[in-house]
């Protein structure tokens, strides 16, 4: 049985710097017809980067859409045309003091698939070092932080991290170090 939904008609309702919004008008298996508001983003992209002293690096940032300070991994939007590869490298770079020879591809999901088409690429960082260079883009207010093994276990138990990738980061980080 096919599941796929197909698009009839879109009205584009707002475009931003960041996002679009359109509603979609799509026909269903059934042959009856349904409206999808959808927000439309050029993805993204997210790094776990853990320093030669094995501290996980993550910035705090105030959220204001969610009204409150986050703790997330390093991350940003892509730009037209750019490799997930080398954002997640200049996020780690502007966010934070860390630099990483190379990056992984660990995982690419969707991160709120009911409405938004934004896809995030995660990757892990490998020959990270403090010597980046680079500065936070304008009006990009950020506080690094460090943490070990027990104060990411921490973080976690304590529910201090909601960001879903950093959620799926150090999860995957916390297994592959107990040899899952």
């Amino acid at each position: 049985m096919s599941l796929t939904e197909i698009p009839v008609s879109s009205t584009e309702h707002f475009v931003g710097s960041i996002i679009s919004l359109c509603v979609d008008q799509v026909r269903l298996p059934d042959g009856s017809l349904a409206s999808r508001e959808c927000v439309l983003h050029p993805g993204g992209a997210a790094v776990l980067a853990v320093t030669p002293e094995q501290q996980v690096v993550l910035v705090r940032q105030h959220r204001y859409a969610c009204g409150l300070d986050l703790l997330e991994l390093p991350a940003g939007k892509l730009d037209a045309g750019e490799d997930p590869a080398a954002c997640a490298r200049r996020e780690l770079a502007e966010e934070t003091p860390y630099t990483a020879q190379s990056v992984q591809l660990l995982h690419e999901f969707y991160s709120t698939p009911g409405f938004c088409n934004e896809k995030i690429f995660l990757y892990w960082a490998q020959g990270v070092e403090a010597n980046s260079q680079l500065q936070a883009d304008a009006g990009e207010l950020l506080e690094l932080v460090l943490l070990d093994d027990k104060q990411v276990r921490e973080a976690l138990a304590q529910q201090r991290i909601r960001d879903a990738k950093t959620l799926i980061a150090l999860y995957w980080w916390l297994a592959r170090r107990e040899g899952a």
